[in-house]
Parts: structure tokens; sequence; C-alpha cells
């Protein structure tokens, strides 16, 4: 799996756990191993810019998703050319924005790193097709999301 992490946000942040946390949530997913992934930490200048552009929302957001390929979870393979070969395909790019990160960690009593985690892989899932705007995919999203969260930090208390 290739997941690269560029922080362009002037704040620190862990980008080698986020690598890893994208990793584990696309292997978990089985997505296929050589699927390629992009995650960019930017500042809200940025990301206002992204939102607006966009969503035609205004301000800054935490998250945004640029899917690339269409592949979906439980596809191994990737999908195949005509001659059998295997596609791992580009997944896309997911923009995170720390300090709205910052913000949200606050509001919801936990750390900057547990709210860039649980965006990291909030965007992983819509890369992947899944979406909340309706309450049964709100609770199928937000289930995986909680799921592979927990997974992530057992495995990390793991020696």
């Amino acid at each position: 799996m290739s997941v690269e992490v560029l922080n362009e946000s002037g704040v620190p942040a862990d980008e080698e756990a986020l690598a890893a946390l994208a990793r584990h949530a696309l292997d978990a997913l089985r997505v296929h191993p050589l699927a390629e992934l992009s995650v960019l930490l930017v500042d809200e200048e940025a990301m206002t810019e992204l939102h607006v552009k966009w969503m035609d929302e205004p301000g800054p957001t935490d998250v945004l998703s640029f899917p690339m390929d269409e592949l979906r979870p439980g596809a191994l393979d990737g999908g195949a050319d005509e001659d059998g070969e295997l596609d791992p395909g580009l997944l896309g790019d997911i923009v995170l924005c720390p300090a709205v990160a910052e913000r949200q960690a606050h509001e919801a009593g936990h750390s900057t790193e547990a709210e860039l985690e649980l965006l990291t892989v909030h965007g992983v899932l819509h890369l992947l097709g899944y979406d909340h705007a309706e309450p049964e995919e709100h609770k199928e999203m937000f289930g995986l999301q909680a799921e592979l969260l927990e997974s992530w930090r057992e495995k990390r208390k793991q020696p």
C-alpha cells in the first residue's frame, strides 16, 4: 500500500502514524495492497480555497476527499484489465486541516491526534464510496469508522 503524507499546514503532526493508520484501514477493508493514496495536511487558508472551489461552501472544513479510481472495499484484485492483469488503482487524495481538527478535538474532549486519526479514516471511507447523507448511510459509515479506529488503537497497544 503506497500512502504518502505531506504536511504543508505549519502544524506538527505525526505523518508516519497517519500513513500507518490509512494503511491499516485500507488493509482491513481489503483494498488492493498496491493501491495509492495521498494525504495532504494544509492550513486554513488553503482548506478554505478547496472547500469553496469543490463544495461551494464557505470557510475551512476538517477533511475533504478526492477519489480518483472507483475502488471499493473487498476488491482485493482492484479490478483487472482485459488481459487479466491486476490493476491496483489510484485511490485518491485526502486533505486534512489540523487547525480545524484542533478546535474540533477541544470541543469533543480528545486530542488533536485522535481527531486527525478520525478524519483520516473518515476520508478513506469517503474515497471508497461511503457517505453519511442518509440515516442508514450515516449508521453504516460511522459504525465502520469506529470499528477501524478501535482496531487501530488496539493494534498500537500491542508490543
